[in-house]
């Protein structure tokens, strides 16, 4: 198999040839190396690959799942794996591996995927873009030196350029989806509750955090579903899931939805006209299928709500990269954290519980108030971020100056201010690339639904992708370009 031949499938069209026995999962492994070497120079999506899960691939100890074989990355951020490096992008955590594995990690290697490598992410995961000081700056694939997104930006550039079918990543503000709208990837974050966080912790991000992947197809996100999404022993609670596979309710028709849309700014950062115009086409469409569309969108004040969710993002931010810093043997400070870090660091001390329970207080009421869309809708559509892809430098954490009082407006509104509400609401959204940009750059559009209907948002997913599809699309830094 060669690269380009690698490239034109997604992880569920690669596990079947291996499934077949028409290739082999060490020859898919080298491929995807070969790949990584050639389009990483001009992305730098990736910061490490592994020998031994490559040419020293033994394919007896790879889990028989569904995805047997299929090469996919891991974000280099929360450590899913005991003994393998996990530097979250940072000089303080250089050198840094976990010791155990993570209920996700083992559930990725069940479904037979083989972890060929680490993506590329911001210092701790604390920024929409991947730029950092430790490994440099992930370019979207459509244009170098301009931005993947973030913070999974590292692993959704690596699968639009063709390095990989899938990547891992984690979503607590958008983490997931503006990657996807930047690079032009499927990019979906499932409901509060249906991603195991352990054994460490009960939830990530207090609630707000949802791990999973990043995809080419719904088919691959369905299918990814079904193996990631099972509860573990010590899981605080398991929320509703269909009867059914995911993977096969994806195949079936959405039934007639109540759809608002809805292109007003949450945060203030002005939508871009072409991005509005997507949205409304995307509108069109699901109106020229049969369901009920208006415009429509949630009400609230998505600037103040921002600010609070900063106190529950780094409440004891400070004592994780205390606790980090002993571990490499240093100290948290100007050499090793990059600016934005080590304010977000020096103010994690100043939370009081006091501090804490009230922004605790303040997201509850936000989910609350949010949530009422969906008493009369079905689903909200949106961007997904409100431009395309902007330049390196854009709003990374290495600007001077930023405060934890002007890092809601300088990193998070213009990426974030669609994407955050489903965080804090705890609702299933998707990113879709469902337009192109006359600058030459993706467009990405969101649809949210309920909690516990990713069944119902994967089948309004898939249709979309039918009727709008992407996947001949070919980046400018593709592996087959």
């Amino acid at each position: 198999m060669n690269i380009a031949e690698y490239a034109s499938y997604d992880a569920t069209g690669l596990a079947e040839l291996v499934a077949k026995g028409e290739v082999s999962p060490k020859e898919l492994a080298a491929v995807a190396l070969a790949a990584i070497e050639k389009a990483n120079p001009a992305v730098n999506a990736v910061v490490e690959t592994y020998p031994d899960r490559i040419a020293g691939l033994d394919e007896s100890q790879l889990g028989h799942g569904p995805f047997r074989g299929v090469p996919l990355l891991i974000k280099d951020v929360f450590g899913h794996e005991a003994g393998r490096l996990c530097e979250s992008g940072s000089r303080l955590a250089k050198g840094f591996k976990p010791e155990t594995d993570s209920h996700l990690g083992l559930l990725i290697r069940a479904a037979g995927f083989n972890v060929v490598g680490r993506s590329n992410a911001p210092e701790y995961s604390i920024n929409c873009t991947a730029e950092n000081a430790l490994y440099g700056d992930t370019s979207t694939p459509w244009r170098k030196s301009y931005s993947a997104g973030g913070s999974t930006g590292g692993g959704m550039a690596a699968v639009v350029a063709g390095m990989v079918p899938i990547a891992q990543g984690g979503d607590i503000a958008g983490s997931i989806r503006v990657p996807a709208s930047w690079c032009g990837g499927v990019g979906f974050k499932p409901s509060r509750g249906r991603m195991p966080a352990g054994p460490a912790q009960d939830e990530g991000g207090f609630g707000l955090l949802s791990n999973f992947v990043q995809s080419k197809s719904v088919r691959d996100t369905a299918a990814a579903l079904d193996c990631l999404s099972i509860p573990q022993i010590g899981d605080p609670f398991a929320i509703p899931r269909p009867t059914e596979s995911y993977a096969s309710l994806a195949r079936r028709p959405a039934p007639r939805l109540r759809i608002g849309w809805s292109v007003t700014p949450t945060m203030g950062s002005p939508v871009d006209s072409e991005v509005a115009e997507a949205v409304k086409a995307t509108a069109r469409m699901l109106a020229g299928m049969g369901h009920e569309v208006v415009e429509a969108g949630p009400e609230h004040d998505m600037a103040t709500a921002a600010r609070r969710f900063l106190d529950i993002w780094f409440f004891g931010f400070d004592l994780r990269l205390d606790a980090i810093g002993a571990k490499t043997g240093r100290k948290a400070g100007p050499d090793t954290l990059e600016p934005g870090t080590l304010m977000a660091y020096q103010h994690a001390k100043t939370i009081t519980p006091a501090v804490f329970l009230a922004a605790i207080g303040a997201m509850n009421a936000a989910r609350r108030n949010l949530g009422r869309f969906f008493v009369d809708h079905d689903v909200w559509l949106s961007p997904a971020t409100a431009t395309v892809a902007p330049p390196h430098g854009t709003f990374n954490l290495g600007l001077p100056g930023v405060t934890i009082d002007t890092f809601v407006e300088k990193t998070v509104a213009m990426p974030a201010q669609f994407t955050l509400p489903h965080n804090i609401m705890g609702t299933p959204a998707v990113s879709l690339p469902l337009a192109m940009h006359s600058n030459g750059l993706p467009i990405g559009v969101q649809l949210g639904m309920r909690p516990a209907q990713e069944h119902t948002l994967l089948q309004l997913a898939a249709a979309l992708e039918q009727a709008m599809p992407w996947k001949d699309r070919m980046p400018r830094l593709h592996v087959g370009a």
